[in-house]
């Protein structure tokens, strides 16, 4: 089992995403990469530092790093600073984490290959996990439980 952290705005709307690909063991959402003490969700959403993030925990011999980060790409804006979509705020940016630094070099030339196609340094944070901290539990599988619930990600994305 492999584990990378990926912070694309809204993370409901990124659990519901990645939840439906075949190889994704589990999915958790969380703050990320902020101050090392867990923050309430008012507190991230009033500038803590943190970005909402989910840890995506899959099986390589069933879906690989590089797929998951194509996946990624396809639903965010990665020249956006702060913002995907409506949603606006430090708590918003975009990042990938990672606790592997084996994973470094295949997540390099992925995002690479992104900056070759849209013509432009991403705005993506690439830099290893300095801490996560799971969200409150109404915020687990928000959009399963509030179907219609807002996100950023189109609705075509959920059916796959």
């Amino acid at each position: 089992m492999k584990t990378i952290y990926l912070a694309g705005g809204c993370f409901w709307g990124m659990q519901k995403y990645f939840d439906q690909f075949d190889g994704v063991a589990a999915t958790q959402v969380g703050y990320a990469n902020g101050p090392d003490r867990a923050p309430t969700y008012q507190e991230v959403c009033a500038d803590s530092g943190h970005a909402e993030t989910l840890k995506v925990d899959y099986r390589e011999d069933k879906i690989s790093l590089t797929a998951l980060l194509d996946a990624y790409f396809m639903v965010i804006d990665p020249l956006s600073v702060n913002r995907q979509g409506h949603d606006e705020g430090i708590q918003y940016r975009t990042g990938i984490y990672y606790t592997d630094p084996a994973q470094l070099p295949e997540i390099e030339a992925r995002c690479r290959r992104e900056a070759e196609k849209v013509g432009a340094e991403l705005a993506v944070e690439l830099e290893p996990l300095r801490n996560f901290f799971p969200a409150e539990e109404y915020h687990q599988k928000y959009l399963d439980k509030n179907p219609g619930g807002y996100c950023h990600i189109p609705e075509r994305f959920f059916h796959l």
